[in-house]
């Protein structure tokens, strides 16, 4: 079997962002169980954690042209945590739009290679880049 280039604690990083993502998912489906959406956002920053580093983690979220976004994604995990859940999600997802806005013009170069749709799609990904505030220099300060 081949190996692969994560090392062995980024493997198990990958399996808590992955099982955050299914209690997020099985908290909105459950009308925005407040257990399930906490769970799943405490496994998915314990999963971030693991795949990036704890010091890339912190320069992820504090990164100055992105405060917006780690704000709302903070106050929406404080928000679920204090039983608003709706209004937490909400302030999360805008969170989480804000802080991977790039990774949609990334998307946005793929989507043109889909037959018919592709050209349409693609540029809706263009759009919802520049809204996010994807620049051209964006991507160059990544600490990931």
């Amino acid at each position: 079997m081949p190996t692969l280039w994560l090392s062995d604690s980024q493997k198990i990083g990958v399996a808590f962002c992955s099982g955050g993502a299914l209690f997020l998912l099985l908290g909105l489906i459950f009308l925005f169980d407040r257990a399930l959406l906490a769970m799943g956002n405490i496994l998915f920053l314990i999963g971030i954690t693991l795949l990036l580093g704890p010091q890339r983690t912190f320069l992820f979220f504090a990164r100055k042209q992105k405060w917006r976004g780690s704000a709302a994604f903070w106050a929406g995990v404080l928000l679920i945590l204090i039983r608003w859940t709706f209004v937490g999600i909400l302030v999360e997802a805008v969170g989480i739009f804000y802080l991977f806005g790039e990774f949609f013009k990334t998307l946005a170069g793929f989507a043109y290679g889909i037959p018919i749709i592709g050209p349409y799609l693609a540029r809706g990904l263009q759009v919802a880049g520049d809204k996010a505030g994807a620049s051209e220099r964006a991507h160059k300060d990544l600490p990931v």
